[in-house]
């Protein structure tokens, strides 16, 4: 089986309709009169029998049409956490839409004229066929169904089944609703280009549904025109500040690179005796007020997000199943089957969580966690500070990380009790979680009171912790995502910011990154062979997804601490358990792979020596 109405060079299969005007005009023998009763009778059965094949047709599409309708909206009913609550539901859903698809392909002639089927009606289940690859990419994160789902939005562009909408139905009331539905699936396939990297194809889109919401707004002043406005807003503002070093080729057209993980910058594996733990299960949490954001996804997830996946496979000659339901796998075209494996580690996005939804999520990735499983938490969000004067229990009273910023009702009777911030999400939160292996990154300007985690189960733990400060120059730069984080996205990207390169060759940005690679095997070197490291680090160091964030976050410490403008209190980030300083924060390999990349930038002076730095 393949996959649904796409082939191999991600177009659909399907024959244009050609309505025929006129019946065959070729002369026919008149009958004579005996036998024209007879003739006739034959004639009307055969158009009974075809017009009753006719109508069993119809009716079979609006059934499938129907079944599919309903169980596409069922979707929304499904729980967002666990895996096995909704893969058959996944599974029931694809297969109907596949049989709607092929029925729409084989039987478009009778469909076009005797049902009447429109273009942007096709084109509407083609967007929720892409929709629902999109929602098991995000269910799944295996990459390769973000590819499905371009393949779809595209060649709904491509086919321009959307293109005369309101033409079509030009004598309908509700042909504002098909506008909107068409503003939906542009919104859509900019979210899908964004996390493929298609930023040229992104900008196209941009424009176009900029003319169409205005077209939209001319059209039918409608109530919701500001709320399209501010859609598009986003939209331009997202990619604006996402767009901070410019690589350029030899003609000084922009290139766009991708940062999700390869064989090239996957680090160096040490020979070392290292656990089997491999990472499972992540939450990336979103919640920074000023930062860029669109469609519930702000900068910082959006790049971590990529930083945890690896590169989506580009294989022209890969057939897939017709549906990615439970039990079915990817195939080659000789039909042997390829071996099961998970490409990426499960991820659940939320967006300004309350505690109660962050909890929830939390319990789910740790209950699906395997034996050798272990748990990301990732949160990026502004700091929530305590007041309390004393403090002396490590799990409340230095305060934690909002990641909502609602209020609860302040009643009259508690008016006088210290409350703690519900929605403040607190290191003693985490404690039951400590059951299992957890890794913790925490982006924010009270990253530092997660610093004294307990290990009461006596699993390993890691804490990456974020500077509480920026240095000025950069306060007015936090909509364009924390420095942090764009160092355990892309290490030279981050340096180039920093420096204040805004356009870099693509030569100089390969040497560049080769240095930054050099950096990164001392880096793995001179860890694991550290005498007073904690076992902690070389148990995570297996997986190369935390073998990579903890190796980007020394090249970060290393940088920032040789920086000029990085002078002052809480402006390097830090780690629990500690990583020691002398041994490796401080080694001299690792401050001249720093010098030596800085000259190469040509931006040496923005460093300390390295007798200043010791």
């Amino acid at each position: 089986m393949q996959k649904i109405g796409i082939d191999q060079t991600g177009q659909f299969h399907y024959t244009d309709s050609v309505i025929a005007k006129s019946r065959d005009l070729r002369p026919t023998p008149t009958p004579s009169l005996d036998g024209l009763s007879q003739h006739a009778s034959r004639r009307m059965g055969v158009m009974s029998e075809a017009e009753e094949q006719d109508r069993k047709t119809i009716n079979e599409f609006c059934h499938l049409l129907e079944k599919s309708k309903q169980l596409f909206n069922g979707l929304r009913d499904l729980p967002q956490y666990g895996h096995k609550q909704w893969q058959a539901y996944f599974g029931r859903t694809f297969d109907v839409y596949t049989k709607l698809w092929k029925f729409q392909q084989q039987h478009r002639q009778i469909l076009d004229v005797k049902y009447g089927l429109k273009r942007w009606q096709i084109g509407e289940i083609a967007s929720k066929i892409g929709q629902l690859y999109y929602h098991y990419y995000l269910r799944t994160s295996e990459t390769n169904y973000l590819n499905e789902a371009f393949s779809f939005y595209a060649a709904i562009r491509g086919r321009g089944y959307y293109s005369k909408a309101v033409k079509e139905e030009s004598s309908l009331p509700h042909r504002s609703d098909l506008m909107v539905k068409k503003l939906r699936y542009y919104a859509r396939f900019i979210v899908v280009c964004l996390l493929l990297k298609k930023m040229k194809l992104v900008r196209d889109l941009v424009r176009e549904l900029a003319k169409q919401i205005d077209d939209y707004t001319a059209t039918y002043e409608p109530e919701d025109q500001l709320e399209w406005s501010l859609v598009l807003g986003e939209i331009k503002s997202f990619i604006e500040a996402d767009n901070l070093v410019n690589v350029v080729d030899v003609d000084s057209s922009s290139i766009v690179l991708s940062q999700r993980l390869s064989p090239i910058n996957t680090p160096h594996m040490e020979k070392v005796s290292s656990s089997h733990l491999t990472l499972q299960e992540i939450l990336i949490v979103g919640s920074c007020c000023d930062q860029a954001k669109f469609s519930e996804l702000t900068l910082d997830m959006f790049r971590m997000l990529q930083t945890l996946e690896r590169e989506p496979q580009d294989d022209s000659t890969q057939i897939y199943d017709a549906s990615p339901a439970p039990g079915r796998v990817p195939f080659p075209e000789n039909g042997e089957q390829r071996p099961i494996k998970r490409e990426n580690p499960h991820k659940y996005l939320l967006y300004k969580p309350t505690f109660s939804q962050l909890f929830v999520f939390l319990a789910s990735g740790f209950r699906e966690l395997p034996a050798n499983g272990v748990l990301l938490l990732y949160l990026s969000a502004d700091g929530s500070f305590s007041n309390i004067k004393h403090p002396d229990d490590i799990g409340y009273d230095y305060g934690g990380i909002a990641t909502n910023s609602k209020k609860e009702p302040d009643h009259a009777n508690k008016r006088n009790v210290q409350l703690k911030d519900m929605h403040c999400f607190y290191p003693g939160d985490l404690f039951p979680f400590t059951r299992k292996p957890l890794f913790l990154i925490l982006d924010s300007d009270n990253s530092h009171s997660y610093e004294h985690m307990p290990r009461y189960f006596g699993q390993p733990l890691i804490v990456l912790m974020s500077p509480e400060n920026v240095p000025p120059n950069f306060h007015d730069q936090l909509h364009k995502g924390n420095l942090f984080t764009l160092f355990l996205h892309s290490p030279l990207m981050a340096v180039c910011f920093i420096c204040n390169i805004t356009d870099i060759p693509i030569a100089l940005w390969e040497k560049g990154q080769t240095q930054v690679e050099r950096f990164m095997g001392e880096a793995s070197r001179v860890l694991t062979r550290s005498r007073n490291l904690d076992p902690a680090y070389l148990q995570f160091y297996g997986d190369d997804f935390l073998r990579l964030l903890m190796l980007r976050f020394i090249f970060c410490h290393v940088v920032m601490k040789l920086h000029r403008l990085f002078r002052g209190h809480n402006v390097t980030p830090r780690s629990h358990p500690p990583i020691p300083e002398t041994e490796v924060l401080e080694h001299p390999n690792l401050k001249r792979a720093v010098m030596d990349l800085a000259a190469t930038l040509d931006v040496r002076s923005l460093f300390l020596d390295i007798e200043e730095a010791d």
